[in-house]
């Protein structure tokens, strides 16, 4: 999960260089944090949060087959 995170923040951002991604797993429950630049922080949480939306379900999506809960936070 953690690549498909850091592919879709990529192919967003202006720096894809500075997009990190960090997972964290206690169990069956997954914390992935994208970490990007200041100036990028608007195009990956899109207006109204929709494109922070839409990455959220499709990682749910994708971890749906793996049987875990999946949280994705944008610091």
């Amino acid at each position: 999960m953690k690549e498909l995170v850091e592919v879709i923040a990529k192919a967003l951002v202006d720096n894809p260089d500075e997009v990190v991604v960090t997972e964290n797993v206690n169990g069956k429950s997954v914390s992935i944090e994208l970490h990007v630049a200041a100036s990028d922080m608007g195009k990956v949480i899109g207006k109204q949060g929709r494109i922070a939306k839409a990455i959220r379900s499709v990682v749910k999506a994708a971890s749906t087959k793996d049987n875990r809960k999946i949280d994705v936070e944008i610091v």
